[in-house]
């Protein structure tokens, strides 16, 4: 009996970070990529307050009304993010995301499968993932590689000061809970195996955009 296509497979992948911090999600073939930004979002555990874009075969695509408020005219276009669906992509299709342009996080999303589900899906669902994503303005890859440093080595003149850093991220909210201190840099650490195992959890936390049930 032939099903119509509700939903798609997605792999979103944060580059240049060894082991990989990734995660899998399954959501509506019709959302579109507005949608699937607060998704990776919520994924990730990223908090929103910084610009982002999505590169897509050489364009660029996201709020128009952003990310054009200071450019020039020699500045690539932008389209909105509102016009394409992920129903639109081909299988196996791979673009970019970027979330903050000052510490530049480059995601690879890859289209991984079409699927007919029993029940239309009305929310995203992560269904796999490992480990943590760096902290909100550590300085990107360079600054995440040495907040890794720092926080390994305990003789380092700036592992109390980064240290409390992270409280005070853990005390906001702005990593997980069983991450503060200490915590935190034992699971950002590339030796480390709980983000395998905690990483689905932490992708549930949404504003409707990844349900913490798996569809599949």
């Amino acid at each position: 009996m032939f099903k119509t296509i509700n939903a798609v497979q997605i792999h979103v992948s944060l580059d240049e970070i060894e082991p990989e911090i990734w995660r899998r999600l399954v959501l509506p073939s019709g959302w579109n990529l507005g949608q699937l930004h607060l998704a990776i979002q919520a994924a990730f555990n990223w908090w929103n307050y910084h610009l982002h874009e999505f590169q897509i075969g050489g364009l660029r695509y996201g709020d128009v009304g952003l990310l054009t408020q200071d450019a020039d005219e020699d500045d690539p276009r932008v389209f909105d993010c509102r016009e394409v669906r992920l129903r639109d992509f081909a299988h196996g299709a791979v673009f970019n995301y970027v979330y903050d342009f000052g510490d530049n996080w480059r995601h690879t999303v890859m289209i991984e499968e079409f699927v007919a589900l029993d029940v239309a899906p009305k929310h995203g669902t992560c269904i796999d993932g490992a480990r943590a994503r760096p902290p909100e303005d550590v300085g990107g890859v360079p600054g995440y590689e040495r907040f890794l440093e720092i926080m390994s080595d305990k003789t380092d003149p700036e592992h109390a000061d980064t240290r409390r850093w992270v409280w005070r991220l853990f005390r906001s909210g702005m990593v997980r809970p069983g991450c503060g201190g200490q915590g935190c840099a034992q699971c950002a650490a590339p030796e480390c195996k709980a983000p395998a195992a905690s990483a689905k959890a932490e992708a549930q936390r949404t504003d409707g955009y990844i349900n913490q049930q798996p569809t599949i």
